[in-house]
C-alpha cells in the first residue's frame, strides 16, 4: 500500500494512525471558540484538526430546507441556511486558524465546497484537502482537487461502490496521487450496526492506497476497533464541550473522550505488533519457567537404561521437552539422578 506524505508524516501501512479533531461547525461560528479548540484537540494528543471552509450558496438555495437535531437537551429544528450561515470561515480566518495549528504542532486541513475555496486552502499553505461525503458525486471537485496536487481525503458515506470507484478515477485521471480513503457512515451519530468496520479492507483492496475511518458513533469502540483492520486515519467529531448550542456537539467526543482515544489506538497499535509466529520477548523467561520437561520419576542409578515409565514432565522448561521423549528411551545414564532431576545431555552415555 502506497504511503501518502501530508506535511511532515507519512500516513499509511506501518505508521501510527493519525488522530484528527474535526472541529467543523462546532466553533459555532466564533473564531475566539475556534482556537480554543485547537488547544484543547492538541492537548488531547490529535494529529490534525480539520475545519470546513464553505459558502452556503455552493449547496443550498432552497432556504425552506430544515434541519432536525439534538442540542442541549432539547430538539431543535433549524433552517439550513441559517445553521450553516452563520458558521462560514472567510479566508483570513482559515489563515489565522492554520497559523494556530501549526504552532501548536498540528496539521491543519478542511472541507471546501467549491475550486475557489479549494484555492483559499492552497494559499494558506493547507497540507491537506478534504472531500466530504455529500461531494463524493461532484467529480469536477474532485478533479479540482486532484490538480491542486495536494493529498486528498475522500469520505465515502452514502456511497455505492461505483460512486467510491467513479471519485477515485476522477482524482487519479486528473494526475491526483496521494489519496486517503474514509469509510464513513452519514447518520449523526452512527448506530454501532451501521459502522460495518469490515468495508475498510475491501475499499484497501479495491483501491490501493491508505484507508481510515470518519467515525459519526458516539464513544470511542468504532475507532478503537477500526484500528484493529488497519485504519490508518481516524477522524472524530471533536468539540470543547459537548453541551454548547448546535448540531453536532452532544455526540462529538470533548478533550477527556479524545484523550483516552488517542492513548487506547496508541495501546492498540502496541498489541498489534507482528505478524511473525513465536514467543513474544516477555515470553522468553515464561517458557523456560512454564514449559515443561522431562524429569526423573526416582532415582535412577548410573548405568540405568530409560524406559517411558521413568520419565515424568514438570516444570522448569529448561531441559528436553516432553516431545524428545522417544529420543530418551533407552538411553544410558552416565551418572545416577535423584528424583525430580531435571534431565539434560550431560546426563547420558554417549
Amino acid at each position: 500500500m502506497k504511503l501518502v506524505k501530508v506535511g511532515t508524516r507519512l500516513v499509511g501501512e506501518n505508521q501510527p494512525c493519525m488522530m484528527a479533531a474535526e472541529v467543523g461547525i462546532n466553533h459555532n461560528g466564533d473564531l475566539n471558540l475556534a482556537h480554543r479548540t485547537i488547544d484543547a484537540a492538541a492537548d488531547a494528543g490529535a494529529d490534525a484538526v480539520k475545519f470546513q471552509n464553505y459558502h452556503t450558496e455552493d449547496f443550498i438555495s432552497d432556504r425552506s430546507l430544515t434541519y432536525e437535531y439534538k442540542s442541549q437537551g432539547k430538539t431543535v429544528v433549524e433552517a439550513q441556511w441559517d445553521m450553516f450561515k452563520r458558521c462560514e470561515l472567510a479566508p483570513e480566518q482559515l489563515s489565522e486558524l492554520r497559523q494556530h495549528c501549526e504552532r501548536r504542532g498540528v496539521i491543519f486541513f478542511s472541507t471546501p465546497s467549491s475550486e475557489s475555496g479549494i484555492q483559499d486552502l492552497v494559499d494558506v499553505g493547507a497540507p491537506l484537502l478534504k472531500n466530504g461525503s455529500d461531494y463524493l458525486g461532484h467529480l469536477p471537485m474532485i478533479r479540482a482537487m486532484a490538480q491542486s496536487g495536494l493529498p486528498t481525503v475522500l469520505s465515502t458515506g452514502m456511497a455505492e461502490a461505483e460512486d467510491i470507484r467513479d471519485a477515485v478515477e476522477a482524482f487519479r485521471d486528473a494526475g491526483g496521487k496521494n489519496l486517503i480513503l474514509l469509510l464513513c457512515t452519514s447518520s449523526y451519530p452512527t448506530p454501532p450496526e451501521d459502522v460495518n468496520l469490515r468495508k475498510m479492507k475491501t475499499l484497501a483492496q479495491m483501491f490501493d492506497c491508505p484507508v481510515g475511518l470518519s467515525d459519526h458513533t458516539y464513544g470511542t469502540i468504532a475507532a478503537i476497533g477500526s484500528v484493529a483492520l488497519g485504519a490508518c486515519m481516524i477522524e472524530k467529531h471533536f468539540t470543547l464541550d459537548r453541551n454548547l448550542a448546535g448540531p453536532d456537539h452532544w455526540f462529538s467526543s470533548d478533550p477527556a473522550e479524545f484523550r483516552l482515544l488517542v492513548e487506547s489506538v496508541r495501546t492498540m497499535e502496541k498489541t498489534l505488533g507482528s505478524d511473525e509466529l513465536g514467543p513474544a520477548v516477555c515470553e522468553k523467561i515464561a517458557r523456560r519457567e512454564y514449559r515443561l520437561s522431562c524429569v526423573a520419576v526416582r532415582e535412577l542409578p548410573s548405568g540405568h537404561r530409560l524406559v517411558a515409565s521413568d520419565v515424568a514432565f514438570r516444570r522448569p522448561g529448561s531441559g528436553f521437552p516432553p516431545k524428545q521423549l522417544d529420543s530418551l528411551i533407552a538411553c544410558e545414564l552416565a551418572r545416577s539422578v535423584p528424583s525430580g532431576h531435571v534431565f539434560e545431555a550431560e546426563d547420558f552415555a554417549e
